[in-house]
């Protein structure tokens, strides 16, 4: 039962995690885009670093860096008396009221934290993929119309929200479509992460069962598990592939792209 559970862990994960690395993408393109010079470096430099480092290699470094850091917050406020070093060595060692979660706290509390810090290491590395696309896709949209909004009276801000970001979605959705299906392709890095998914369980539940275990015991069948997420990856990008291109064609409705061009096409010679 936990196996088949882990299969909406992976789909609560994507729900959750899309619209949150959708989130830090947009703060990321706007940060990129900003007139204050600062606020542009920081965009540019978060969209650089993280698409610069390896994602295995973030997931596995970021983690523990967040994981220790809420530690280290708890501990200088929780246990403001301890005088030995947290650095100890190769040891990180704060009080135990500091420990994130507590040692005594029941195994879901454990797993739910856990799940969370991926959602959250999800967004950061993924959001700032999704900032490069929806970077270029703003700088895509025609520049005559941002004009033509500027000369009828509107400020800055009303044209970003009223003409810029309704219609770069159209030149940004074959990058976040791209986006979205290396994020399901991802979703095995929990196993990275310590939270029991569909990889973790195939591999436990898959392998060699020895007749000292009293109930089903079996040789290696991890490879029928692992044939059984081959055919769900596949399934889901399929129907997800269904899904964006008819995403695609309605948001093609009317502007100046190849697909809208054919929509025209197609309708003129109807008349």
């Amino acid at each position: 039962m936990a196996f088949y559970a882990s299969f909406g862990t992976v789909l609560l994960l994507l729900a959750v995690t899309a619209p949150t690395a959708l989130l830090f993408g947009l703060g990321g393109a706007m940060a990129a885009r900003a007139r204050f010079a600062l606020l542009r470096w920081f965009g540019k430099g978060y969209i650089a670093i993280v698409r610069g480092v390896p994602d295995i290699a973030f997931f596995l470094f970021f983690v523990i860096a967040l994981d220790q850091g809420i530690e280290w917050l708890r501990h200088k406020v929780k246990c403001p008396d301890w005088t030995e070093p947290v650095r100890q060595g190769s040891e990180f060692l704060v009080c135990d009221i500091a420990k994130m979660p507590l040692s005594s706290s029941p195994q879901w509390v454990h797993e739910i934290y856990g799940f969370w810090v991926a959602v959250f290491t999800f967004a950061i590395v993924f959001g700032a993929f999704a900032a490069n696309v929806l970077y270029g896709a703003m700088q895509a949209v025609p520049r005559p119309q941002l004009e033509t909004a500027e000369a009828y009276g509107m400020s800055p801000r009303q044209t970003f929200w009223r003409v810029l970001m309704p219609q770069m979605w159209i030149y940004a959705l074959p990058g976040l479509s791209n986006l979205w299906m290396v994020l399901i392709k991802a979703t095995p890095l929990l196993f990275l992460l310590g939270v029991e998914d569909i990889v973790y369980w195939a591999r436990d539940l898959g392998a060699s069962k020895t007749a000292r275990f009293t109930a089903y015991p079996h040789g290696d069948w991890r490879m029928w598990y692992f044939l059984a997420l081959l055919v769900f990856y596949l399934l889901f990008t399929r129907v997800s592939e269904i899904a964006l291109t008819r995403i695609t064609k309605r948001l093609s409705h009317g502007q100046a792209t190849l697909d809208g061009e054919s929509q025209r096409k197609n309708a003129g010679s109807t008349a």
